[in-house]
């Protein structure tokens, strides 16, 4: 079976960057489809933060897309179960994510995974998001 990689982090929806990341994972790892060294940060890592700036219990939501529900389906239940999705609630939560790893406490973490891809020596790659898409290929 081909291994997969979830979607761009950069992708929205419902407003939101890297929640159609966390459904793949959770979806593709189901099939056995998602790359093994995704494995070990599910329900850690980004997806931990989102689900807590959310208010959601990841478990929960994983029991949510695991039983079918839609991309649009997970938008609703967040909505439904988390904090309302205000302009400002996305502007928050976009902004940080996008920049996470850039001269934070999330730099060290930035280098240990380009030092981990052979890529010490980009320094165009100044954040999380930048470092999974050259990691997976949607970037050079």
């Amino acid at each position: 079976m081909q291994q997969k990689t979830p979607r761009s982090p950069y992708e929205k929806l419902g407003g939101l960057v890297f929640l159609g990341r966390t459904i793949d994972k959770i979806r593709l790892k189901r099939t056995g489809e998602l790359r093994p060294d995704f494995h070990e940060m599910m329900g850690k890592g980004f997806d931990a933060r989102l689900m807590d700036f959310l208010g959601l219990d990841y478990a929960k939501f994983v029991e949510r897309v695991l039983g079918g529900a839609s991309d649009e389906d997970c938008v609703a239940y967040c909505v439904a179960h988390g904090r309302p999705l205000t302009d400002n609630v996305l502007v928050i939560w976009n902004d940080f994510a996008c920049k996470r790893g850039q001269n934070d406490s999330a730099t060290p973490v930035l280098e240990k995974f380009k030092a981990g891809s052979g890529l010490s020596d980009r320094a165009d790659i100044t954040t999380i998001f930048e470092y999974m898409e050259v990691d997976e290929g949607r970037k050079p």
